[in-house]
């Protein structure tokens, strides 16, 4: 079956109700990881314990855990909260945008920013989701610059403004901040971006980008999916601490 299907040039025949699934489809995923961080966070808590020797800490055995956990502890709820909203945005355009590979983009971003921490970051354990929003945020960006795609690139603007200072984590200006996990991060989220250039996204302008000559109308293509092939890609698919 073909990855892609032609159209001619206005994609606005989608079906409603399948657009609809779409979009909520969407919401789930990340709604869900927000709402287990702060589960999480809550039954630490509440229990009295400290999570954070879960998290990574560089070339030591102990600390491999925290490839898959790190992202699940937060220092507190202003840490807690700060990863949450661009966490929720990011993972939300990932898999609206890159239905058939978003999960796949997901899990590399997620393992070899954890690996790259363990690798090059400080002794000190690294916690906090931020690794992984400083991934989706690269990836969005760079995908918005390589593909002219105007969506992407105003919504990652948006996630640069309410993060705030985006930039600044990746440079060692506070010790408390594991600038190497949200560098490490942001570097697989480029490299991400480059290898899934080619993998053409659904294209629908908003009604203020230019519109296409009347007589070129009926000549111009666009790439998009198929109804059938937006279904069938949701089945095939699914203490001394830095912050």
């Amino acid at each position: 079956m073909p990855l892609f299907r032609y159209y001619p040039s206005n994609p606005k025949n989608l079906d409603p109700e399948m657009e609809k699934k779409i979009f909520f489809h969407s919401l789930l995923f990340p709604a869900l990881f927000v709402l287990l961080l702060w589960i999480v966070k809550i039954v630490e808590l509440s229990s009295g314990l400290s999570f954070v020797e879960f998290g990574i800490f560089p070339r030591h055995i102990n600390g491999l855990q925290g490839i898959l956990f790190s992202p699940f502890i937060h220092s507190d709820f202003s840490h807690l909260i700060s990863n949450s909203l661009p966490f929720f945005i990011l993972g939300f355009m990932l898999i609206y945008f890159y239905r058939r590979i978003s999960y796949r983009i997901f899990f590399l971003l997620y393992i070899l920013s954890g690996i790259s921490t363990w690798f090059m970051g400080r002794e000190a354990w690294h916690i906090g989701a931020s690794g992984v929003v400083y991934a989706l945020a690269a990836f969005h960006f760079v995908s918005g610059i390589i593909r002219s795609d105007v969506r992407l690139l105003t919504l990652s603007a948006i996630v640069v403004f309410l993060y705030g200072g985006l930039v600044w984590g990746l440079l060692p200006i506070r010790p408390e901040i594991s600038w190497e996990g949200h560098l490490s991060g942001a570097i697989f989220g480029v490299a991400l971006a480059f290898y899934y250039r080619k993998y053409i996204v659904r294209r629908e302008k908003f009604d203020w980008e230019d519109e296409p000559d009347d007589d070129k109308e009926n000549d111009d293509e666009t790439i998009t999916f198929s109804n059938k092939e937006f279904s069938d890609s949701f089945k095939s698919d699914s203490t001394n601490s830095t912050l």
